[in-house]
């Protein structure tokens, strides 16, 4: 699926006005994404299910993605368009774009990824015949900057049991790029999670504590298409991701895997799940602090490294 195949469904002598509420939102957080952003939003705008509306959060963008954003917010009604005064931070673009929803259905679209036609009105139809689903998604093909396609990406997070233990610990056992948070969520479902943190890696336990209110169900046919480039999330060193979802001062030693253990451990004691289950994951998660010990055990080892010399310049 290259970009010379991708429809532009824009045209300036054709102005879509919607006469009917939006089921879906579709929200396209973006910094600095002009390379990619018009494919993207013409990806979304060919698809068969037709109930949805898109809205752009644009983190003060000083290339060309502002410009981009309002010509398709002006020829296509569906479009909305707003611009932060600062960069928020990937994390606080995020929830605010799922924060100004008020539509059945919900899903974020990174601004350099695309979807096929059929995106939407698969996902929504696994949403539409089980209540108990909280998100669904469909099959991943990576794509190279160029579109090109790279192989087709096992996301394994089918996530179909019915016990929430099950869920929230194939989760965090078998989950690696994250793609499944790009799927349609349950809009009522999401609220009650405590959306994305500022910090590297919050992808994870958010998922975490989604699954523990509904399943995950994987589409088997292939309609999301995600970009790999070396500008994307995947290809940045840990200094880039925390700055990518925090920017500005402040970054100081890293507690990833203690923060994520923390929030996970949140997750499970406010989540209304029974006392069996509560109890279970807690001692899972315990467990797994026992094996990676040494990993657990390094990050407060090199905290020390890193505060002690600013101690002694004190």
């Amino acid at each position: 699926m290259g970009e010379a195949q991708l429809p532009q469904v824009i045209r300036a002598t054709k102005m879509r006005v919607r006469t009917s509420p939006p089921r879906v939102t579709v929200g396209v957080p973006v910094y600095n994404g002009e390379r990619y952003l018009a494919a993207t939003l013409d990806s979304l705008l060919n698809q068969t299910f037709e109930d949805f509306v898109i809205h752009i959060g644009d983190n003060a963008s000083t290339d060309g993605t502002e410009e981009i954003a309002r010509r398709y917010a002006q020829l296509d009604s569906r479009v909305s368009y707003v611009r932060h005064t600062q960069n928020l931070g990937a994390a606080a673009n995020y929830n605010r774009l799922f924060e100004a929803t008020s539509t059945e259905y919900f899903r974020w679209s990174a601004a350099d990824d695309m979807s096929a036609p059929r995106f939407l009105e698969a996902c929504v139809q696994v949403l539409d015949a089980d209540p108990t689903v909280a998100l669904a998604y469909p099959r991943i093909m990576l794509v190279d900057e160029h579109g090109n396609e790279l192989y087709e990406y096992d996301e394994n997070l089918h996530l179909s049991h019915d016990r929430p233990s099950d869920r929230f610990t194939a989760l965090l056992q078998q989950v690696r790029l994250c793609s499944a948070i790009y799927g349609v969520m349950r809009t009522t479902t999401v609220r009650r999670t405590r959306l994305l943190g500022s910090y590297r890696g919050s992808d994870i336990p958010f998922q975490a504590e989604l699954s523990l209110y509904g399943k995950f169900i994987e589409i088997p046919e292939v309609l999301f298409y995600r970009r790999m480039h070396q500008a994307s999330f995947t290809e940045m060193g840990p200094q880039q991701q925390r700055e990518f979802f925090n920017p500005g001062p402040g970054h100081r030693a890293e507690f990833y895997y203690w923060r994520n253990l923390r929030e996970n451990v949140v997750s499970v004691l406010r989540t209304p799940i029974e006392s069996r289950e509560r109890i279970l994951l807690l001692l899972r998660l315990a467990r797994w602090v026992i094996w990676d010990r040494e990993r657990y055990a390094k990050e407060i080892v090199d905290a020390g490294r890193y505060l002690l010399p600013k101690q002694r310049g004190n």
